[in-house]
């Protein structure tokens, strides 16, 4: 068991020092060729662009895990649901029915 809680420990690391290496390339090459051109300003380094990339999860996306959000709303939900009388729930029906979204087929005519 500790075998393979070590093995999957170095592929997770192994995932992440990939991960920052071709993502650094990718946003060094990126911002070389469309910023100097653009604005004039210098060309970055591996480790400038490596510092870029941190810098912006921290401002924008933070380091949490995105884990739950669709459980978490699936679960309001039923409480939502459980809530609501049977009139309610088939008024709800009635609505989703009118707003499917566009890729959806069209509702059923009513009778």
């Amino acid at each position: 068991m500790n075998q393979r809680r070590l093995f999957k420990g170095i592929k997770i690391v192994l995932f992440i020092a990939v991960a920052a290496v071709v993502l650094g390339f990718v946003v060094r090459g990126l911002w070389n060729v469309l910023i100097p051109p653009i604005f004039g300003w210098h060309v970055i380094t591996f480790w400038q662009a490596l510092g870029l990339l941190v810098l912006s999860k921290i401002l924008f996306g933070g380091f949490h895990r995105h884990v739950g959000g669709r459980n978490n709303w699936r679960y309001r939900m039923k409480e939502r649901w459980e809530q609501m009388t049977p009139e309610q729930r088939e008024q709800f029906r009635k609505g989703m029915r009118c707003h499917r979204g566009p890729f959806a087929p069209p509702a059923e005519p009513q009778p």
